[in-house]
């Protein structure tokens, strides 16, 4: 009986819905009657076909036999992007926006592509740095890298994208000013073609440049609101005729009011909460006509209202704080609505200001709102314009006429037919929504029959829930989008529905303003009548290449790796499967090396990558020792322990394949090299993580298992930045009655070795806690174990003074980015267990389960969660910052031979992978 796929997905949990695997080939390409050109295409087995050109692929679009466009939006992609992506060098648009698993750094060979048109990133995960290659696409067009965490600064060099139109980063952490030309280094005041200008809501600083902009600009959208932006506001801003959209809100900018009296079609007009000058009302506030919407809350105006506003023809529904919202100001005397107001005004917010009194010459019976005001004192503060509106419940599409039955998990009744489907789902954001009232069945029904128009759905397949305002002010809707005729959408419709929405051909109601869609990921059923594997188990793979070597984009969804024979939990690979994975070991695939053996890369049939471990000859061990231990291995599931996937032991080889972990070790971390930088409150979190590891060898697994090597190198950080302990594999396992006495060869590394076992020629599970207090030291310092001849637990243990009850007379010797933090919570405690870890004495230390113990302890106190779930979700505690300035993380297993003085037959462990500088066919 075939496992359907829902099932197998819920036996493999950990693995992803959807990878994207960019990975290079040495193979020489191998001549193929095809429609693709043999420098696009893949010469291994392939999905669907073997020719993504000749019979295309979902996502992929070809011309003249070359990829020219993948399109592969909201498709669960989880993984980072290869450097390799770079080859694909007759590419015109590349659009991965909405996969949230998506992430890592945005490789510097994008700037490869040179007739690129079109970029789209946006609400993915990528981090790290803009690279400033992307400023060489001069053909660009269309550049999204919203909605993801990345750092650092504006590249200048974007300033050749003379063909810019679209210009969107706004949702990450970029820090800096914004680039202007000076002699010969470009900067943003070049962009003359530049039509959408989206920096909000980043870190951005310094002022704005007098010569930011232009008249010979033809900007319609300037959003830099939610900036820390200082200084006066460029007078020219005043200059941009064509301007629809103006928000500036939310930053420091100071001086007087700008004057846009020359914004004659504007629609939109936001320039709240900053620190202007206390001014009177400018005079183009009476001269907007094409006004729709006007915030200046905080505004620090003065004076009476000009009445010639409220009779803006396109003035639309309004209302605090984000839109004809001016409270925070010292308007003052009389409020006159004029004689002429708008019909299509609603709502009027002009709260804590110092408005006397108000007066109406034509007939306005809608909200206005004036609490705060001296004319809501005691005698008027029964007038409904004093008194706190509340609206009423917000809209949801119904589904009464759906009945009270219910559908099964995963699925949705669509408002269409009432039949039970797979809904696309995803959320709506609103940034510049023209009324406020959720209540309002004519705006939200006008929304729905938009979407399902221009998204060529059924009439009433969609459905719109849980309307509400987020911290920013930003309208967020859940949408739910139903497939015709059948209960799911196919992978095609999603990247088609993905497309429309992330480049915003999909144009909503004007008054719902600009918006961004954030989607999650579809999960795609098995066709009807199959074996349910032909949706999902076979999944799409594109075989794309440049130059010599070939250049695959795997689109390889949730499967099983069985098919191989198992020993009692670990899945036993051939010699001739995992050959195929790494391209016959190639050295491109070839991560590491030690005295035990090299490390490579490997992609299993099914996707998952893998790093995969081979013995060199003479240090394999015997048949039935190495089988057993791999059998006892298997059983070690922890969330803190570098899973093993499976082994090989064929053809006189032997071989470990364990997950592959992207992020590096704690000690690249703790040196600079992977690009992270870890607080003292994630430092803690490390130590917990890897210390709960350690106690489960010893005292969970069964036979317990000593680690024999613990050392920073070989603590690995996955995505989250959750520690786990690695290269355990071959670590020797304990019986009942050797438990705390194991005679053994050594397997260790200078500076964490236990000094007992100089003495005794004896590891235990004591040596493993010793080795976890240097690590503890290494959490402290950021230094490695010896240093110039010098030991970091002599050290240490000289250099503690009991007098300093705050950093223990360490200051000196604490790493600076510690030192800049306001505390240290828990400091002391930390330092006093690790000192109990690396005591002379074996039997003076603790235990790994008294370690975690008190270490979960230190976090307790200080107010910190302990719990695994904690780890990724409290904001106060993760701050794990990527260096936007960082140096390109090098080859994750640096050292390319473990040094003979260092380690003896161990190697590190790093799941990142790095391209080699070159690569070459065989």
């Amino acid at each position: 009986m075939d496992v359907s796929v829902r099932q197998r997905a819920a036996l493999l949990p950990e693995a992803p819905p959807l990878l994207l695997l960019l990975l290079i080939s040495v193979a020489k390409i191998r001549s193929v009657s095809s429609s693709t050109d043999p420098s696009d295409k893949h010469a291994a087995e392939l999905g669907k076909t073997d020719d993504p050109c000749g019979n295309p692929w979902e996502g992929v679009i070809c011309n003249n036999s070359r990829v020219t466009r993948l399109s592969l939006s909201s498709m669960g992609l989880k993984g980072t992007l290869s450097g390799d992506i770079g080859q694909l060098t007759e590419l015109r648009s590349l659009d991965l926006s909405y996969n949230k698993d998506l992430g890592g750094p945005i490789t510097k060979s994008i700037g490869n592509l040179k007739k690129i048109t079109t970029l789209i990133l946006a609400a993915c995960s990528f981090s790290g740095s803009i690279p400033s290659e992307i400023g060489d696409l001069e053909d660009l067009l269309y550049l999204a890298l919203n909605n993801n965490n990345l750092t650092g600064i504006i590249p200048p060099s974007f300033g050749k994208l003379s063909n810019l139109y679209w210009f969107d980063i706004a949702e990450n952490q970029l820090t800096g000013p914004i680039p202007v030309s000076s002699g010969s280094t470009p900067g943003l005041d070049q962009l003359l073609q530049v039509r959408h200008f989206h920096f909000n809501n980043n870190q951005l600083s310094r002022t704005i440049s007098e010569n930011l902009f232009s008249s010979n600009m033809t900007l319609i959208h300037i959003r830099l609101d939610r900036n820390g932006l200082t200084g006066p506001v460029p007078s020219g801003i005043g200059t941009l005729t064509a301007l629809r959209e103006l928000n500036l809100s939310n930053n420091r900018l100071t001086g007087k009011m700008p004057d846009l009296s020359g914004l004659n079609i504007v629609n939109y007009v936001d320039l709240s909460n900053n620190s202007f000058s206390t001014s009177e009302a400018p005079a183009w506030l009476g001269k907007l006509q094409s006004l729709t919407a006007l915030v200046i809350q905080s505004g620090n105006l003065t004076g009476a209202v000009p009445s010639a506003l409220f009779g803006f023809p396109q003035l639309q529904e309004v209302a605090s704080p984000l839109t004809l919202g001016s409270g925070n100001n010292s308007f003052n005397g009389s409020l006159n609505l004029g004689s002429n107001i708008s019909p299509q005004l609603q709502v009027v917010d002009f709260r804590n200001n110092n408005i006397s009194g108000i007066s109406f010459k034509s007939q306005y019976g809608n909200t206005l709102k004036l609490m705060g005001n001296p004319i809501c004192n005691a005698q008027n503060s029964g007038s409904s314009y004093c008194q706190q509106q509340f609206h009423h419940t917000p809209y949801t599409t119904s589904l009464s006429h759906c009945g009270s039955s219910t559908c099964p998990e995963d699925q949705s009744f669509s408002p269409n037919n009432c039949e039970c489907a797979f809904p696309y789902v995803g959320t709506l954001i609103f940034r510049g929504l023209f009324f406020r009232d959720l209540s309002n069945r004519t705006r939200f029904q006008d929304l729905e029959t938009s979407l399902w128009t221009e998204l060529h759905l059924a009439n009433g397949a969609v459905s719109l829930q849980n309307p509400f305002f987020d911290s920013d002010s930003y309208l967020r809707v859940q949408l739910r989008l139903f497939p015709v005729d059948r209960p799911y959408f196919n992978r095609s419709e999603v990247m088609r529905i993905g497309f429309q929405l992330s480049y915003q051909t999909y144009k909503p109601p004007p008054e719902w303003g600009p918006y961004l869609f954030v989607a999650l990921p579809y999960v795609f059923q098995a066709e009807e009548g199959g074996d349910g594997k032909t949706s999902i188990g076979k999944g799409v793979v594109a075989g794309i290449a440049a130059a010599s070597a070939i250049l695959v984009i795997g689109l390889i969804f949730l499967a099983s790796c069985g098919g191989a024979p198992k020993l009692k939990g670990a899945r036993f690979f051939s010699f001739d499967e995992l050959k195929r994975s790494t391209n016959g070991f190639s050295e491109a695939n070839e991560i590491g090396s030690g005295s035990y053996g090299k490390v490579y890369r490997g992609v299993l049939p099914c996707g998952q990558i893998v790093a995969i471990k081979r013995a060199q000859q003479g240090s394999t061990q015997g048949a039935h020792e190495f089988r057993t231990e791999i059998e006892l291995l298997s059983r070690v599931h922890h969330r803190n322990l570098v899973r093993l996937v499976g082994f090989c032991f064929d053809q006189s080889e032997q071989m470990l394949v364990y997950e592959y972990i992207p992020n590096g070790t704690l000690r690249e971390s703790l040196s600079g090299k992977s690009g992270i930088q870890l607080n003292w409150n994630r430092r803690l979190r490390v130590a917990l993580g890897s210390a709960r590891g350690l106690a489960y060898l010893h005292a969970l697994a069964d036979p317990p298992i000593i680690h024999r090597d613990v050392k920073t190198s070989n603590i690995i950080l996955d995505e989250d930045v959750t520690a786990k302990v690695a290269d355990f594999g071959l670590s020797k396992l304990i019986s009942d009655i050797e438990k705390s006495h194991v005679s053994t060869q050594v397997k260790g590394t200078l500076g964490y070795l236990d000094p007992e076992y100089f003495m005794t020629q004896q590891l235990t599970d004591r040596s493993d806690v010793y080795s976890f207090g240097v690590v503890m030291l290494e959490l402290i310092t950021g230094k490695v174990p010896i240093e110039r001849g010098r030991h970091i637990v002599r050290d240490i243990r000289v250099a503690m003074n009991s007098q300093d009850r705050e950093l223990c007379g360490l200051r000196d010797y604490i790493d600076p980015l510690l030192l800049s933090s306001p505390a240290l919570p828990g400091f002391a405690r930390f330092v006093g267990l690790a000192m109990r870890c690396v005591e002379v004495s074996a039997a003076a230390r603790p235990t790994m389960n008294v370690v975690v113990k008190e270490i979960e302890s230190i976090l307790q106190d200080e107010g910190m969660n302990t719990d695994y779930t904690s780890a990724a979700s409290s904001a106060r505690d993760f701050s794990v910052a990527r260096v936007g300035t960082a140096a390109v993380p090098r080859q994750p297993y640096g050292d390319a031979v473990v040094r003979k003085e260092v380690s003896s037959d161990s190697f590190d462990y790093s799941g990142r992978y790095a391209l080699p500088t070159r690569v070459e066919p065989k």
